[in-house]
């Protein structure tokens, strides 16, 4: 009878998902906030890579095709390590698609044609905004001594302008049609 008196109280006892750390509640919120925007932003920006990497066309098709594949892989890749950052701070994530829409900072594109031109410059604008967003938390993880999320947000700002410059390499010379 103790164990489900436990496990009911553990449901029902948000002090149950606090895992202990030395930053206080204060910068664990703060720093926990921003992340969870970031994590919702990898996953609008993951699908909305996938569905250009879909619907690309023209006869770069083969080229933007595996570039955004592999760049959808790499967003993807960044949203587990972030998440789980925000639990190794005590605090929860996201818990589904309607909560990733409430905070992500990444614009749909539900349009049923897109030119690859466009595809290509609305990735990179978003990717450029995704490198601020990450700079933005790094500053609050610095405000608050957060060497780790820091560390992390690093890297994923790296692979972030690596993205962004592909993409705007890309665009360079383009007609409007993307060719």
């Amino acid at each position: 009878m103790a164990t489900s008196t436990s496990k009911q109280a553990t449901d029902q006892d948000p002090v149950a998902l606090r895992t202990p750390n030395d930053l206080g509640d204060n910068a664990t919120s703060a720093i926990a906030a921003e992340v969870n925007k970031l994590v919702a932003d990898a996953f609008a920006l993951y699908v909305k890579t996938k569905n250009f990497h879909w619907h690309m066309s023209g006869p770069h098709f083969r080229d933007y095709h595996l570039m955004l594949d592999e760049q959808s892989e790499q967003i993807f890749a960044t949203t587990d390590p972030l998440a789980e950052r925000v639990r190794k701070l005590g605090q929860k994530t996201l818990r589904s698609i309607g909560n990733i829409n409430e905070i992500t900072r990444v614009k749909n594109n539900d349009a049923d044609f897109v030119s690859p031109l466009d595809m290509l410059k609305e990735l990179c604008a978003d990717n450029k905004a995704m490198a601020a967003n990450m700079r933005k938390a790094h500053e609050i993880c610095d405000d608050h001594k957060d060497v780790a999320t820091a560390s992390l947000l690093e890297v994923y700002i790296d692979e972030t302008e690596r993205r962004t410059w592909f993409l705007f390499e890309a665009i360079q010379g383009a007609d409007p049609t993307g060719h």
